[in-house]
């Protein structure tokens, strides 16, 4: 029974899963100890309705909300496979977020202002962010700037073009955009037939089926092709990638680009829903695409894991809101999901501690054994 505990302890998925849950469990304890600095009396009703998150309302009710979290969780997985795609190619695509407004803002305008069908619009979105992407890969493989520095720069500058282009589409009696079903119903992303069974929420479309399909795609591409160990190899060893006649700088545009498509068509995914309109006057960078990186990492860097944790840091992120604001202020459901967020980062560093303790232990067994094995030579 032990050996087969330690098996399995040593497997590279156990681990990933038991940092996962340990990540989780001290995100929720952190959130648990603020509300009971803030307020003693509620801390733990209000911690409760944060897990509970969309179960605790009733029968029609509770599936709407269910519906919204599905389709919530589709641009969350989607950001989160460009961070991993990246990431194991070697670079840290923290410009995700801006390749996410960069899908919006492409595919917004091309249903608004073209009045183009769905499946244009999500190309549009698609080559967006790949665009956005391709320049950092271009700035970092000829002018050998940072990628991370290059993606901060470009969240920026494509949010304020961002607003600048969608002003010329937006409501005229409101910052924000037009609605997709008044203006150009085309635009929206077919339903799944799931309408009766989601209290006729229109939001749960074919989006839901084409993340999951993207992330079985992306593990692929990664692990079961020789263009992905080629991208693999190029992010381990620049160089060794170099001598062995690797096309290393056209990998990473290219990983840049695959990255980026996946950002945009993860906005795609939720902007032609309908259920959600862009404000053209909004002065921050969108949150989705920072909340990538930590599901990446909760997921464990796993395409499939990252469908678990997407869905799971937009369950609490829903139930943040449950929390009552009579008796604390309104930004404390933001702040509750944003500790459990922050702590879904160290994943890999738990992963690290623990495979250190059990490479020490084996190390420590095998010497033992060793000088065990002398001892019985020499007194023979």
């Amino acid at each position: 029974m032990k050996n087969k505990f330690s098996d399995i302890i040593r497997k590279d998925g156990f681990q990933t899963l038991l940092a996962s849950l340990i990540c989780i469990l001290g995100g929720l304890f952190v959130g648990y100890l603020v509300l009971l600095i803030i307020e003693p009396s509620g801390a733990f009703e209000a911690i409760v309705a944060v897990m509970k998150s969309f179960l605790r309302y009733p029968g029609a009710l509770k599936m709407k909300y269910f519906g919204q979290v599905l389709t919530r969780t589709v641009p969350l997985l989607m950001c989160a496979l460009s961070v991993l795609f990246a990431y194991k190619v070697g670079m840290f695509n923290i410009g995700v977020a801006g390749q996410y407004v960069a899908g919006a803002c492409a595919g917004l305008y091309a249903a608004l202002a073209w009045n183009l069908p769905w499946y244009l619009c999500l190309i549009c979105a698609m080559l967006a962010g790949a665009l956005l992407g391709a320049a950092a890969g271009f700035l970092k493989t000829k002018c050998n700037v940072n990628i991370v520095i290059s993606g901060i720069m470009l969240n920026w500058i494509i949010l304020y073009v961002t607003n600048l282009v969608l002003t010329s589409v937006k409501s005229p009696t409101s910052p924000y955009t037009k609605g997709l079903q008044g203006s150009n119903p085309a635009a929206l992303l077919p339903g799944m037939g799931l309408g009766q069974f989601f209290n006729n929420e229109k939001s749960v479309t074919i989006g839901i089926p084409l993340a999951i399909l993207m992330a079985v795609v992306v593990w692929v591409i990664l692990n079961k092709t020789k263009f992905g160990y080629e991208l693999k190899a190029t992010g381990n060893n620049y160089n060794a990638a170099k001598y062995a006649g690797m096309k290393e700088n056209r990998n990473i545009i290219l990983t840049m680009m695959i990255a980026g498509a996946l950002a945009g068509m993860g906005a795609g995914l939720l902007y032609l829903t309908g259920i959600e309109e862009w404000e053209t006057t909004i002065s921050s960078v969108p949150g989705m695409g920072f909340n990538g990186i930590a599901v990446a990492f909760l997921g464990g860097l796993s395409p499939l894991g990252s469908i678990l944790s997407a869905f799971f840091i937009q369950y609490i992120t829903t139930g943040g809101g449950n929390v009552d604001l009579q008796v604390y202020c309104s930004q404390i459901s933001s702040l509750i999901s944003a500790l459990i967020i922050y702590l879904c980062a160290f994943v890999a560093f738990f992963k690290f501690f623990m495979a250190s303790v059990i490479r020490k232990q084996e190390e420590k067994k095998a010497a033992a054994l060793k000088a065990a094995e002398n001892k019985e030579g020499g007194e023979g």
